[in-house]
């Protein structure tokens, strides 16, 4: 951990010096706002996984006693247990031996029991999933691009007798192109533990844009992927369908074209521009990133140029989700965090994660300047925010870029709100500014 004392000091002598300021900085009204999307009808999800495994022909690379690595990640995606139940189901009833290996990189503090702490957290157990977890940082290298570059893979991944790569398929929050998250990230970097995150981060977006799909080739051709299981996600994190990918399609155009169906269903902020974000929680289990940087509009990467929309003047951010066991990646995305955040930050595991993505880390690893307490942070966000008018102030309130089904907004928000036919205004003004915020 390191020494947040001297920030500690320094944020109290900002109220000594803003306080008064502050103090007499209204909060504006919010009121409570919908967002209406189709919700995805329940999924019997032991029954799709089952025939979409048959319908790839998985049971005939299947024989008795092979041992089968399931792949898991560290992002928080909703129906990841009971998909991992029916996947290691299914490979038993054919005599397989399915085990599970963490697939996140450096996540969990770059260690094999953090990673396995970690999938705990998600609900991922051996005795949840019905099978054996196989943690290590150990890899193997298992190829080389044309250009030279290193192709690792997780050992105990590379012994097993096939791999079923299981991911979510969704928009990356650092860059664009025909593959971005999912099974073939989940190959190049996932399964590649630190070295194969660092490998693929050293080269910046250019790397991720270019280097994703042949690494994930490589790594289909050497280790014997069986399959792929895509994990698709509406616009409440709710399961919208899964797809199975024959290994050829991996990294290839089955695979573009799930993540372009995954565009079409993402949650999105109602507002082209805000002044001010309030953001309740970021955290690891919400995005790699903390906050989902297709919603919030920024990514601060040098070299490379911010989306036009979202435009938004101040992004405030409350909280440190638990689930992230203090990984504050992403905090730099915000301007402005109130004390409490700051100290939940394990600085260790928050610059591991950001020192692996290289440039891409760097500028999102920064602290935010840090107010004493929450109420105070949006005070100071609306003095701050290029609108002098209080009154005429932009703001929204979310609980997290997953969760964007309900908002909160500000009165200067409202004509908007009524002129668009999927938002409703859920009620009348929202109390409770300071008693849901607390004290820092």
């Amino acid at each position: 951990m390191v020494n947040t004392g001297p920030r500690n000091a320094a944020s109290e002598r900002l109220r000594k010096v803003f306080g008064s300021v502050l103090d007499a900085t209204p909060l504006p009204p919010l009121y409570r706002v919908r967002q209406r999307w189709e919700p995805s009808p329940p999924l019997d999800i032991p029954a799709l996984v089952d025939a979409q495994f048959d319908a790839v022909g998985l049971s005939r690379g299947l024989v008795p006693g092979m041992r089968v690595a399931l792949t898991a990640g560290s992002r928080g995606i909703r129906d990841i247990v009971p998909i991992l139940q029916a996947s290691a189901a299914y490979l038993r009833r054919a005599g397989a031996v399915p085990f599970i290996v963490p697939a996140m990189g450096s996540h969990g503090g770059a260690t094999a029991a953090g990673q396995v702490q970690l999938l705990r957290s998600l609900g991922i157990t051996e005795a949840g999933v019905g099978c054996s977890i196989h943690a290590t940082m150990e890899v193997v290298e298992v190829g080389r691009l044309a250009d030279g570059l290193p192709v690792y893979v997780d050992r105990h991944a590379a012994e097993a007798d096939g791999i079923l790569v299981i991911n979510r398929i969704k928009p990356h929050t650092s860059f664009h192109a025909d593959i971005e998250s999912g099974l073939a990230k989940m190959c190049a970097v996932g399964l590649g533990n630190r070295e194969g995150a660092e490998t693929v981060h050293g080269r910046g977006v250019a790397g991720l844009r270019s280097q994703l799909a042949p690494m994930a080739r490589v790594v289909v051709e050497r280790c014997k992927v069986l399959a792929g299981l895509a994990i698709l996600e509406d616009a409440r994190e709710a399961t919208a369908d899964l797809v199975a990918l024959p290994p050829a399609e991996i990294g290839a155009a089955g695979e573009a074209a799930l993540l372009a169906r995954s565009r079409t269903m993402m949650a999105r902020l109602p507002f082209d521009q805000l002044d001010v974000l309030v953001v309740d929680e970021m955290g690891k289990n919400i995005s790699g990133t903390g906050m989902d940087t297709n919603v919030i509009g920024r990514l601060r990467i040098p070299g490379q140029a911010e989306p036009a929309t979202p435009s938004i003047s101040i992004v405030v951010v409350l909280d440190l989700s638990d689930a992230s066991h203090g990984n504050g990646a992403g905090v730099g995305l915000a301007d402005l965090i109130p004390a409490r955040l700051a100290r939940k930050i394990d600085f260790a595991t928050t610059y591991i994660s950001h020192l692996t993505a290289g440039i891409i880390g760097v500028q999102r690893g920064a602290l935010p300047i840090t107010l004493p307490t929450p109420r105070d942070t949006v005070a100071m966000a609306l003095r701050v925010c290029g609108q002098p008018d209080l009154s005429a102030v932009r703001l929204s309130r979310i609980r997290n870029t997953l969760l964007l089904d309900e908002i909160l907004v500000s009165p200067p928000l409202l004509p908007e709100v009524v002129a668009n036919p999927r938002l409703e205004v859920a009620g009348t003004e929202v109390e409770g500014w300071e008693l849901e915020m607390g004290a820092g």
